[in-house]
């Protein structure tokens, strides 16, 4: 059974009769089309509406910064905004913070009665979406993020609960993030104040050291040590000439002029005295000779007057404070000549000191400014002025599901039993390789015989007679 239109195209051999015959092909396996495309669309309206429906609640919040420019105040150094958002995800989707949420809201009552908690926390985690939008307007400042807002969201059946969890999402991420940045900006005040006192205390201890090194050593420090050598023949010449005043008063008073022997004993004790101290033993000798000739004398001799007295105690006092001056004079030469010994060792140690003093100094002065800086950030921080998240876009009650697309899976249903309907049409055409031309049997080297038409006697024929048509058929041996 041949189509006549097939005669009146002329189809060649080889597969081009397929393509020619697809309409007719389709029409006559239009059974399996009809069938594969009803098929398939009452499957996909039937997993359409079988699908559980998930509700989608979203979230927006806008990273601000700080309210005083940078080059004011610096921000609180907290790290980048990504790795910020990061440290908080994973924070707000722990393990704890997800099953406190899971009991709360109730979430997944049939899953906790046949699985395991760790399998629910896991599902709910995967629910969860954190993204940092970036701003599409110029590339942002050379290392600085570009990240304006943070969007979350939360897929659950039930679109109340969804939106209450994303509530629950939104303010623990925002007071986490309030959190992070207060207390890192406090960290590093009490850090740099326990820094800053530390400093001080050591800058005064070391000051303590410099200060009481220069008074055990000023003499050596300011260079005035003094004469290393001293003349005491002024001093001795000055003592010996009082001390004859007092022998030639003492003579005059007592009329010992006349004795030679005391007047001997009397120079030998005034030599000895400008010689030597009073502690040697030749100037003690010699007193004692004095003393034992004054003796000696008649008991009736004379006694001084109370003014000859006068002037040998005030003599006396004269002596007494010439023999000290020239004592400390010779001590001191003494000290100075120990100290220009001792005077270099000082002098490293004053300049070691005064070095690690002038570098703790320096320290303490960094730390001063830093400190600073770093209240002011902790006022930013604790005032809220820093950079903070603020929501934009609050928690939205969803009214339609995010998930399943009905009409998307109704169109796939039905666009996938058309194709297979269309694949399913060729294969049979394919193995049953019926003859719809004469071509074919030419095509195959069998000579055709000829055509007959088969003319159709009981066709209906339309009311109108422009709607009428010839149905020819052709039929050939």
């Amino acid at each position: 059974m041949m189509e006549p239109e097939g005669i009146e195209r002329g189809d060649g051999g080889g597969g081009g009769w397929l393509i020619n015959h697809i309409p007719t092909i389709l029409w006559h396996r239009r059974i399996y089309v009809i069938v594969s495309f009803v098929l398939l669309f009452l499957v996909g309206i039937i997993t359409a509406y079988t699908l559980p429906t998930i509700y989608r609640s979203s979230a927006t919040m806008l990273v601000e910064s700080q309210d005083l420019p940078t080059d004011i105040v610096q921000a609180p150094g907290t790290g980048e905004i990504e790795q910020r958002i990061a440290k908080i995800r994973e924070q707000v989707l722990s393990r704890g913070d997800l099953i406190s949420l899971i009991e709360q809201n109730d979430l997944y009552a049939s899953e906790r009665q046949s699985q395991p908690m760790s399998v629910v926390v896991n599902k709910m985690r995967s629910s969860t979406t954190v993204g940092a939008l970036a701003g599409d307007i110029g590339s942002g400042a050379p290392g600085k993020s570009n990240v304006i807002a943070i969007k979350m969201d939360f897929d659950y059946p039930d679109p109340g609960k969804a939106q209450a969890v994303m509530q629950a999402y939104v303010t623990q991420f925002m007071r986490m993030n309030s959190d992070a940045i207060e207390d890192q900006a406090n960290l590093s005040v009490r850090f740099l104040s326990e820094q800053a006192a530390k400093l001080r205390t050591q800058v005064q201890q070391f000051d303590d050291k410099i200060t009481a090194l220069k008074a055990a050593n000023g003499a050596l420090l300011a260079g005035a040590s003094g004469p290393t050598y001293v003349d005491t023949g002024s001093y001795a010449s000055q003592i010996a000439n009082l001390e004859n005043q007092n022998r030639q008063l003492v003579l005059q008073g007592t009329g010992a002029a006349g004795d030679p022997q005391l007047a001997a004993a009397e120079a030998a004790l005034a030599q000895a005295l400008a010689t030597y101290s009073d502690n040697h033993p030749d100037v003690q000798l010699a007193r004692e000779r004095v003393a034992a000739l004054k003796r000696a004398q008649p008991t009736g001799s004379p006694g001084l007057s109370p003014l000859v007295q006068e002037q040998i105690r005030a003599n006396n006092q004269m002596i007494a404070q010439l023999r000290a001056s020239m004592e400390n004079a010779v001590a001191r030469a003494n000290s100075a000549m120990s100290g220009q010994a001792r005077q270099p060792v000082v002098l490293q140690q004053v300049m070691q000191l005064e070095s690690q003093a002038s570098n703790l100094r320096s320290q303490y002065n960094d730390v001063s400014t830093n400190l600073l800086k770093a209240q002011s950030r902790a006022r930013l921080a604790n005032e809220q002025r820093a950079e903070r998240l603020t929501l934009v876009d609050p928690p939205n009650l969803p009214d339609s599901p995010e998930w399943p697309n009905r009409p998307l899976f109704i169109l796939a249903g039905a666009a996938a039993g058309l194709g297979l309907g269309l694949v399913i049409a060729l294969l049979v055409e394919l193995l049953n390789r019926p003859m719809r031309s004469p071509n074919q049997l030419n095509a195959m080297g069998l000579p055709v015989l000829g055509v007959v038409p088969i003319i159709q006697t009981n066709v209906r024929k339309p009311r109108f007679a422009f709607l009428r048509k010839k149905k020819r058929g052709l039929e050939f041996a």
